[in-house]
């Protein structure tokens, strides 16, 4: 009898549960946990069982609810049955904490109309900006002030990409032509690229793990076709031809394999020696208008991470970049999002199957941007709608959202670290939002107007914004 008694005893205060990780992928088998273990005890079990000799820290939630208290406390509180075995997903945080910017630290004017794109090299090292007085900027950021106007576009500057290598810096126009630039000198490299018909509305360079030292890039345009360039041939080595309609983004995987969205509802894959269409994404009921990658971050940022260190050879590059990539990526195969004009977003993972993961619905207007955490756990997305939703990067599932803008929002921008999101809006401020606690961590106002763009820097220092008002921000933390 006194056997039975202990036995219960024992079930009511002990839970059993089986960890695991955010691919549902378990740790160890099942086991009998006390209810008042926390966080803190789960941290340690999880170094233990992984062996890892550096200790690292993790978060955990219980059916996408984050797990802040003791295991009693939240049983309680969510009427949770004990009789089944409870599921704990432990979710790897980032060693290093970016400060959330707080207070705008220059305001540089230069640009003549509109800065409609803002991007700052993989090093966090220098910025560029387009505008649509047809001139690239780059600016000094020790000193926060205009470094060089690069000009020979004839019409607004849509989109700039720098190489992951950050040795080159590549613009498209709205009237069709690219043009590279030496970041060093501010002149272009060569004279305009010339192909595409209509404006460019992409563009996406090779992975430096995959290409040491960079040389070919991918643009996207209205004219239905993307472009395989190449910039020490400087001429376009391979036509993407397939889609029917307008070609709205372009994205170059860590893989190898292009992704190419359009206004003909389809979303392509392509191999890159030939140019052959290797599969067919169906799903949406209208245009495609943005992709995102679940490696995007690595991929944009190549070898740099948030330490600054510098590389002397495009080999040391290349290996250093391929392990970055290989970490974030695990397992797990790359994965792709893309929001339409139907204001449905899919989740893909293209190299298993050609069917959507999960759609994604919530968002009442368009959805403007959609963004993976550097750490491929979040996807953001902004939309017309005034807010920006944060979904479960592995499900799709929808998790919060971000309520404050009364206007649009039209880009947004994740903090190295993955734990704060940096959204701009027709509503003339930036907003950073804390992914922990759901709510939003700091206001920005100071534009004149509208904000059409918002990059955080890799080394997650600082903040830039572009908009109506024709100035560029910086802010600081």
């Amino acid at each position: 009898m006194e056997v039975e008694v202990e036995a219960q005893q024992r079930d009511v205060n002990n839970v059993m549960c089986q960890l695991v990780d955010p691919e549902g992928t378990t740790l160890g088998p099942p086991m009998y946990l006390p209810q008042d273990v926390g966080p803190q005890q789960l941290q340690q079990m999880v170094n233990k069982l992984l062996s890892n000799e550096d200790k690292l820290p993790y978060t955990f939630y219980i059916s996408d609810q984050e797990l802040v208290v003791p295991l009693e406390s939240y049983l309680q509180k969510n009427k949770v049955s004990v009789e089944k075995v409870l599921s704990i997903v432990y979710q790897p945080q980032a060693i290093f904490r970016i400060r959330p910017v707080n207070r705008c630290s220059a305001t540089i004017a230069g640009h003549s109309e509109a800065v409609l794109s803002v991007a700052f090299s993989p090093d966090g090292k220098q910025l560029a900006s387009g505008s649509g007085d047809t001139t690239v900027r780059l600016w000094d950021l020790s000193t926060q002030t205009p470094m060089f106007t690069c000009k020979g576009h004839k019409n607004w500057v849509l989109s700039i990409a720098w190489s992951p290598d950050g040795k080159h810096l590549v613009s498209g126009s709205k009237a069709g032509e690219i043009q590279c630039w030496d970041p060093l000198t501010g002149q272009p490299s060569g004279n305009p690229l010339v192909g595409h018909k209509k404006w460019i509305t992409g563009i996406s360079w090779e992975p430096v793990h995959l290409s040491s030292p960079c040389r070919r890039f991918v643009s996207s345009s209205k004219d239905g076709d993307a472009r395989i360039w190449d910039v020490t041939l400087r001429r376009c080595v391979i036509c993407l031809s397939g889609h029917t309609l307008a070609v709205t983004c372009v994205k170059w995987g860590g893989d190898g394999v292009i992704y190419t969205g359009s206004q003909d509802c389809t979303i392509k894959v392509w191999e890159t020696s030939q140019g052959k269409l290797i599969r067919e994404l169906k799903g949406h009921g209208h245009w495609v208008n943005s992709l995102a990658l679940s490696t995007e971050y690595v991929l944009r940022t190549g070898a740099f991470d948030h330490t600054g260190k510098q590389y002397s050879s495009a080999e040391e590059m290349k290996q250093v970049a391929l392990e970055r990539y290989k970490k974030m990526k695990g397992n797990a195969p790359e994965r792709l999002v893309s929001g339409s004009d139907d204001f449905t977003m899919f989740l893909w993972e293209p190299s298993v199957s050609k069917h959507p993961k999960t759609r994604m619905t919530g968002h009442q207007q368009l959805v403007n941007h959609v963004y993976f955490s550097p750490d491929g756990q979040w996807v953001a997305s902004a939309s017309f709608d005034k807010s920006v939703k944060l979904w479960n990067g592995i499900t799709g599932k929808f998790v919060a959202a971000f309520r404050g803008h009364v206007g649009p929002v039209y880009q947004i921008s994740w903090s190295a670290d993955s734990r704060l999101l940096l959204s701009g809006s027709k509503d003339s401020t930036l907003k950073i939002w804390d992914i922990r606690t759901k709510k939003l961590k700091q206001d920005l106002p100071g534009h004149a107007d509208e904000v059409f763009a918002v990059d955080w820097s890799p080394d997650g220092e600082k903040v830039a914004s572009g908009g109506k008002d024709k100035v560029l921000k910086l802010w600081m933390g």
